[in-house]
């Protein structure tokens, strides 16, 4: 609906444009504490304006154009009372009814009342309590947190020594360090000593070799967590190569958030599910009869023949 009021709101915001703007911070302004039936103008055809249909207004404004009514409240009534001036003419005059403003309003209004009925009908869904807890058992392993240590043996194309003067591992003795190192722990070595002799990844030596705690739905690599959540406690994967190095990840911790703190989320995207049943069964119901091929481009258009 805003942006319907964008429009509505061209020549108004053009005045705002002219006044003045002042380099020091002002206090934002704040809506006048008076009751809804208050009349704040009374306009030349002798309707009145209350605040609480000041208030409705309002709250279909653009922030910036909220922020100048109530900065310059005198000015935004005079610019109502003008555009209710303009549009009463209009109407008078049945500007209305011509192309393209018959067919503009009829668009506008068309989007702005399938946008409520799509907010109405979101509004409208309920999500039965036993449902939720069906979702999470039925769909436990998303809720599933994984907490990793890391050993990174880094690899370089370029053969130039770094700042500690050592040459960097190529992409293939990388890979045989790691599968080293991976055998030595399976065959009882310490990992977090391991780390601190050989991960490549300073924050997370420091660190006794804590990387993360990992959820199904974080922004990491692929690989990475197709390894992690593929691990029981106290396993380590396979070496994961990444662009620059090679990961052994080992599940330090396997957990599941609990129900309390996921029911918020799963009531969303059941909700969201319901809703999106509700709009494609819409869709699929409303029903259209095609009665030309040559608009859908299905057949060629047949031109006349010369002289005809």
């Amino acid at each position: 609906m805003k942006f319907l009021c964008v429009s509505l709101f061209c020549c108004l915001g053009a005045v705002w444009a002219q006044t003045p703007v002042t380099p020091a911070p002002t206090p934002a302004p704040t809506m006048p504490d008076l009751p809804d039936q208050t009349v704040v103008a009374v306009f030349e055809d002798g309707v009145k304006l209350t605040m609480g249909e000041f208030r409705k207004i309002y709250a279909v404004l653009p922030p910036q154009n909220q922020q100048l009514a109530l900065r310059d409240r005198k000015l935004f009534l005079q610019q109502w009372a003008f555009m209710r001036k303009l549009s009463q003419m209009a109407e008078k005059e049945q500007l209305d009814q011509l192309s393209p403003t018959r067919e503009t309003l009829d668009y506008y209004r068309m989007m702005i009342l399938s946008q409520i009925k799509l907010q109405a009908a979101v509004d409208a869904t309920s999500v039965d309590p036993t449902a939720i807890v069906k979702y999470y058992d039925v769909n436990k392993e998303k809720y599933k947190q994984v907490k990793v240590k890391a050993i990174y043996v880094a690899f370089s194309s370029d053969p130039a020594p770094g700042a500690d003067g050592k040459k960097p591992l190529t992409e293939e003795q990388a890979k045989a360090k790691s599968t080293r190192l991976l055998a030595e722990i399976r065959n009882g070595a310490d990992f977090v000593k391991l780390v601190k002799a050989d991960s490549d990844d300073e924050t997370s030596r420091n660190k006794d070799g804590d990387f993360a705690t990992l959820r199904p739905s974080d922004n990491v690599p692929d690989a990475v967590r197709t390894a992690v959540f593929s691990l029981k406690q106290g396993e380590v994967s396979e070496p994961v190569r990444q662009p620059n190095g090679f990961y052994l990840l080992r599940a330090d911790e396997v957990t599941y958030r609990p129900l309390s703190q996921a029911r918020d989320e799963i009531f969303q995207a059941l909700k969201q599910q319901q809703y999106a049943q509700w709009l494609d069964q819409a869709n699929r119901d409303t029903k259209v009869e095609y009665t030309s091929p040559e608009f859908l481009g299905l057949t060629p258009l047949m031109m006349p023949a010369p002289g005809k």
